[in-house]
């Protein structure tokens, strides 16, 4: 890993994801009364998890509102999220105040244009996979793993083990 990535990942204090084509695969499922339903995985919530157990929060920001996502940031124990927010540095002061840090401490992981503002103004910009040309080329970060198949765990894991709380994040496992 070159050095100057090394750097921006050991000032993360603050995850903000994303939801759709993220923390899901991008896919939007509708039933015949018109409800919506997405596709998580289930890695991605406990590498959040892991991260809070070293005091790094996680907020989640979307374009779209949906149902489906307060649930799961409750079961993945996220306490903050915004919905129908864009552009999504709307809301970045706010952010920035609540939790006392600055833009250089902040993890954003994107994966289309609605993402590019807040990729843009971030420490550490992080795109999936299967992001856009555009999101890629504003990434400090490309992941292995597509969103909503594993990019946010691989993220958490990365941030953990640079920082060197990789062995503390997982005690509660051993």
């Amino acid at each position: 890993m070159r050095a100057n990535i090394a750097n921006k990942i050991k000032k993360v204090k603050l995850l903000i994801l994303d939801v759709d084509g993220v923390l899901t695969d991008g896919r939007i499922i509708y039933d015949s009364q018109g409800r919506d339903s997405k596709f998580f995985d289930v890695h991605d919530g406990l590498g959040v998890y892991l991260l809070k157990r070293v005091g790094i929060k996680t907020i989640l920001i979307t374009a779209k509102g949906s149902k489906t996502i307060k649930p799961r940031a409750k079961d993945m124990r996220v306490e903050e999220f915004y919905e129908d927010i864009f552009p999504k540095t709307k809301v970045l002061t706010k952010i920035l105040k609540k939790h006392r840090i600055k833009t250089g401490n902040i993890c954003f992981i994107g994966d289309d244009l609605v993402d590019l503002s807040i990729m843009k103004a971030v420490g550490f910009p992080v795109a999936v996979a299967n992001a856009s040309k555009d999101i890629k080329a504003a990434s400090s970060y490309i992941t292995q793993k597509k969103g909503g198949r594993g990019a946010v765990r691989e993220t958490a894991e990365l941030i953990l083990k640079t920082q060197g709380k990789w062995q503390e994040a997982i005690s509660i496992y051993q």
